[in-house]
């Protein structure tokens, strides 16, 4: 027993046990004992936190300051870049105020091809296997595209990204026919591309933004691999593709006067009839098809309140009351005779004479609804109070 108290962290022998006393006459007041506190050895920075494939030996300094003070510490590149990815990961927030001096960092230290290819390689490893850093991933390679001064012969930083990703784009139809690990990376990279196609804004010579025109071809193309090969997985990656850059991807087709998304999702309900996946990612196609028929859950604005008739807004008679005739009829703003019947009902005389305009607050002394009012009861009541109250002094007596 004492064992199994030191290992558990208790004390044991006498420390453990509390102070019995005397109960006898002389006892004036009961002495509680004060139980041991146990102190927990479960940290914080547990690997049982961090999610799979997380790198957890980062700075331990991002904790004390932000990332900006800590650079100059650094020997390597790939450490500088690779504890600000993980800083990145797990305080995102942190984004919008460090990534200025990070980029600035970047291009005193970017200044050959290698080192170029090293930071893009970085940052593709993190996007494509720490889970929810995609999106993350794709901003950050958005803003370094436009802010890091070199452009060497091999090419700039959203050229190499794109060579990068090219590398894994041809492999697709071999992966999405691999072994689990196999797709789940593919899978990774599918989504990581959405995010690029979504993030990665190219500016033309007159100041225009685009889309990466690259990634529109390539994302159809990995749809086509993925429903090539309908299994639960490859159908939920491109279910979840769809949904990310589902309504974007469309727009861009119909401009073209491509009829893509038709095809898309012909294909999936061929797939929903034949195929032999599981019924939670039929329902799941099936979802998409109805988000796809309701315009991709977008809904377009009406005209403002002093435009809005009742051609052009359905919900134009809303917010008007509603009256009853004497037969019980609705009676609405729907209504050709309505508006000079509800004048009529407005100019007669006030139904709540006792209360303002907003319905809130009773009129007082000197006000003429309130000078008229009768205190005196009526006499047939009054004399009905009385006889209630000497019957009820009359039954008290008894």
């Amino acid at each position: 027993m004492a064992e199994h108290l030191q290992k558990t962290g208790f004390p044991s022998g006498s420390e453990d046990k509390a102070s019995v006393l005397d109960s006898g006459p002389e006892m004036t007041e009961p002495q509680l004992a004060v139980a041991s506190v146990v102190t927990s050895k479960l940290s914080v920075k547990a690997p049982e936190f961090y999610p799979p494939g997380y790198n957890q030996n980062f700075n331990q300094n991002f904790t004390d300051s932000s990332f900006e003070d800590r650079y100059d510490g650094y020997l390597t590149l790939a450490e500088y870049v690779q504890d600000f990815l993980n800083h990145l990961t797990e305080q995102p927030g942190c984004f919008e105020t460090e990534i200025e001096h990070f980029a600035e960092a970047l291009n005193g230290w970017v200044t050959t091809d290698e080192a170029l290819q090293e930071l893009v390689e970085l940052i593709y490893q993190q996007a494509t296997s720490v889970p929810n850093f995609s999106y993350m991933g794709a901003r950050l390679c958005n803003y370094l595209s436009h802010h890091l001064t070199i452009s060497p012969q091999s090419g700039n930083f959203r050229q190499l990204l794109l060579q990068r990703c090219r590398t894994e784009y041809e492999n697709r139809n071999e992966a999405t026919k691999g072994d689990e690990a196999t797709k789940k990376q593919f899978h990774s990279f599918v989504l990581f591309l959405a995010e690029l196609y979504l993030n990665l804004e190219i500016k033309g010579t007159r100041g225009q933004v685009t889309r990466a025109e690259i990634l529109q071809e390539g994302l159809r193309e990995l749809l086509n691999a993925l429903f090539s090969n309908p299994v639960d997985s490859n159908l939920i990656c491109a279910v979840k593709l769809l949904k990310l850059t589902g309504s974007v991807l469309e727009d861009a087709w119909k401009e073209k006067g491509k009829s893509d998304m038709e095809e898309v999702i012909q294909r999936i309900e061929n797939v929903v009839l034949d195929a032999s996946c599981s019924r939670d990612v039929k329902h799941k196609l099936l979802k998409l098809v109805e988000l796809r028929s309701s315009n991709w859950g977008r809904v377009h604005g009406t005209t403002s309140h002093t435009e809005a008739t009742p051609e052009n807004d359905p919900n134009y008679f809303m917010n008007e009351p509603t009256f009853y005739t004497s037969d019980g009829v609705p009676f609405t703003a729907a209504d050709p005779d309505y508006q000079e019947e509800y004048q009529e009902l407005l100019e007669r005389e006030d139904l709540f004479p006792y209360y303002e305009e907003n319905g809130a607050d009773l009129l007082g002394p000197g006000d003429m609804y309130f000078d008229e009012i009768d205190d005196e009861m009526d006499p047939e009541i009054e004399e009905a109070y009385e006889k209630f109250c000497l019957e009820s002094e009359h039954e008290r007596k008894q």
